[in-house]
């Protein structure tokens, strides 16, 4: 039997067509584009992509006057620095110091990945530094607002609450404390 071709066409088969290699690319750099986008949480060292600040000094443990522990569920404000009593004995992570967080700011310890704000004069809060989308280091305390340069989340100094999306949640709070003006982890 003689197979016979049409024109356009080899005995291995048709010849692609320019539109559909065209629209082959095109969906190929779609399924990219796509993939680009995804919200799932996926791991992400926020260090290798240069957006964590290289000049933050890492916290040292070290023991501090102790206070003991707070009793009572946490209240509003729970994260508010406690001081510590004279003579008490307090262990915790040494973050830094109180005098280095501006009034209005904040400052970002990647390390401990804790970021500290001071909304008012003496008034100091403490967040994880972890964005609730997917998970990146929050870079900056400007304005108000701690920033994600991942996808532009915006949290309030005050509360870590969100202002600017795409963070599904608040910032969690993290407990710290004033001691002999040194910032305690706890």
């Amino acid at each position: 039997m003689t197979v016979q071709s049409r024109p356009g066409e080899s005995r291995r088969g048709p010849r692609p067509t320019r539109r559909g290699v065209l629209l082959g690319a095109g969906l190929a750099g779609l399924g990219g584009a796509l993939a680009g986008c995804s919200t799932a949480a996926v791991p992400y060292d926020a260090n290798e992509a240069g957006v964590i600040p290289q000049d933050v000094p890492a916290p040292s443990a070290m023991a501090m006057p102790a206070m003991g522990t707070p009793s009572g569920s946490a209240a509003p404000g729970a994260n508010a620095p406690r001081q510590a009593p004279e003579g008490a004995a307090v262990t915790g992570t040494a973050l830094g110091s109180a005098a280095e967080i501006p009034v209005g700011g904040g400052k970002i310890f990647t390390a401990a990945r804790v970021v500290v704000t001071q909304p008012a004069r003496g008034q100091y809060r403490a967040f994880s530094a972890v964005c609730t989308h997917v998970g990146c280091i929050v870079n900056q305390v400007t304005g108000g607002t701690i920033d994600c340069p991942c996808h532009g989340s915006k949290f309030e100094i005050t509360n870590g609450a969100v202002i600017t999306g795409p963070a599904p949640s608040p910032l969690p709070a993290r407990q710290i404390k004033i001691v002999d003006g040194t910032i305690v982890l706890l």
